[in-house]
């Protein structure tokens, strides 16, 4: 597999070969589904809470006699019985994370990077480098017909395209160790750089 590298300026620079096994298998959506839940869960706070019985405010007084009122009988106010009482068994702080092997986990990153190899959404950038002006990249990204992008760098990024990119809500950048399944799919185009290309195939061969 071959693909074009170009510049910011929509030029082609030179062409690269893309690695088959990372870029050339038939995504599978049962394997991007579990690694997608698996971040998720990961990802969620876990802070839900309710009252129990012992927590709620009202006193602890019986609320009547035992016996001779015809009624149940009740011992005080904050029984889950009564509105305003404490809730029985509800949900309590935890955390939702369960495990995924790694060996699933990095073949679910090559299925998502194949998925846009697939649907021709992959773009390989020459260098990811600006002089930190928001306005220059905003019209390159127009001229290249990018609407939401996902940019991935090698081990770092480039101070000066961070900045420029900041204030576009359009374009993520990530370096290569940040890049995941989740944050693949959900943009419109991938674009992966030179040294993201090759901090990826270290990292997936």
């Amino acid at each position: 597999m071959r693909a074009d590298t170009i510049s910011l300026e929509g030029e082609t620079v030179e062409s690269v070969e893309l690695n088959a096994r990372i870029f050339g298998l038939e995504p599978r959506a049962d394997i991007l589904h579990r690694v997608v839940r698996w971040q998720r869960a990961r990802a969620q706070a876990g802070t839900h809470k309710v009252k129990t019985r012992s927590e709620t405010s009202y006193s602890g007084r019986k609320i009547h006699r035992q016996k001779g009122t015809g009624g149940a009988r009740h011992g005080d106010r904050n029984a889950p019985i009564f509105r305003g009482g404490g809730i029985y068994k509800g949900p309590t702080p935890r955390s939702h994370a369960h495990g995924l092997p790694k060996r699933l986990r990095k073949l679910g990153l090559r299925h998502a990077l194949s998925a846009k190899a697939r649907a021709g959404e992959l773009v390989i950038l020459d260098v990811a480098e600006a002089e930190g002006k928001t306005a220059v990249l905003a019209r390159q990204i127009r001229n290249l017909g990018w609407k939401r992008a996902l940019v991935i760098e090698g081990k770092s990024v480039h101070e000066g395209f961070a900045r420029a990119a900041a204030n576009l809500p359009e374009l993520d950048v990530l370096p290569s160790a940040g890049a995941n399944v989740l944050d693949i799919l959900k943009r419109d185009t991938l674009v992966l750089t030179k040294a993201g290309l090759e901090a990826l195939e270290a990292r997936l061969k």
